[in-house]
């Protein structure tokens, strides 16, 4: 695979600590293989993707889901929670890439 940029969640430090630093270390392993291969990479916050899918940050697992398969007709959606945050991390990089080069063509300076 030859992917053209990577987009992940950044990981916020909830209950499960030892969850969250699991998380955290395979993270760190993604973002070095993506220098190291030279594939930008964008993080968003847990509530920028829950705004981006469904247009509340507070959204709940179950509200991300139905609106990714409902809302914006994403097929396939698995049923596991994890993949269905990967397909919403997914979504959110993907419009916010769009923002981004709208942007630019604008004049605009975006990060």
């Amino acid at each position: 695979h030859r992917p053209e940029s990577l987009a992940v969640e950044r990981v916020m430090w909830g209950k499960n600590q030892t969850s969250a630093m699991v998380v955290a270390r395979a993270t760190g392993v993604i973002l070095l293989a993506a220098a190291r291969a030279g594939v930008p990479v964008e993080e968003y916050l847990p509530a920028e993707v829950k705004v981006a899918v469904t247009g509340m940050g507070g959204a709940g697992k179950d509200r991300v889901r139905h609106a990714l398969t409902n809302a914006h007709r994403v097929e396939g959606v698995p049923a596991q929670a994890d993949a269905a945050d990967a397909v919403a991390v997914a979504l959110c990089h993907l419009q916010q890439a769009r923002l981004r080069s709208a942007a630019r063509a604008a004049g605009v300076n975006v990060r």
